[in-house]
This record gives C-alpha cells, sequence and structure tokens, in this order.
C-alpha cells in the first residue's frame, strides 16, 4: 500500500477544515491535487468513520448537504451547532 493514499489525502485535507466552515467535494479533491476526484472524495467521505473526520463539513458544489453516513439529519444538526448554517 501506497504511504500517501487518495483516501489518506482525503482524510487529512478534511482534518482541515475549521470548525464553522464547509468545503465541496471538488474543493476536497482540488486541495489535494486531484481536481476531477469529486465524486472519489464523496465515496471516501461515505466510508469515514473516523471521528477526527469531520466529514459533515464537506457539502455539494451548488451548497446542498449532501448525505451523510451518521444521517443527513445528523449533518445538519452539527453544521448549525458550529456556526456553517442557520436554521
Amino acid at each position: 500500500m501506497k504511504k500517501d493514499s487518495f483516501a489518506e489525502r482525503v482524510r487529512e485535507a478534511v482534518r482541515q477544515i475549521p470548525k464553522g466552515e464547509t468545503r465541496s467535494y471538488g474543493e476536497v479533491a482540488r486541495a489535494i491535487g486531484r481536481p476531477g476526484a469529486a465524486r472519489a472524495v464523496g465515496t471516501v467521505m461515505k466510508h469515514n468513520y473516523d471521528p477526527s473526520v469531520p466529514c459533515h463539513r464537506v457539502i455539494r458544489s451548488d451548497g446542498s448537504l449532501g448525505r451523510y453516513n451518521r444521517g443527513d439529519a445528523r449533518k445538519r444538526e452539527l453544521l448549525e451547532k458550529e456556526g456553517a448554517l442557520w436554521k
């Protein structure tokens, strides 16, 4: 296995998203040097259960929240609590 796998780079980029901010799947893909890999970023986030990776902060480029593996309502709740969304 490569030392810096695609999934590891995605998780590290997402860890860098500050509380109260969001990034799109495409922005995360560009941040790791893979601008065409937005869907692959989504796949990595879908399978993430590591609490150190705030995958709820990754949203769709149109501003909609997208899905969340712990429930869509939970994603909204977390983002509202962090100040990234308003009720």
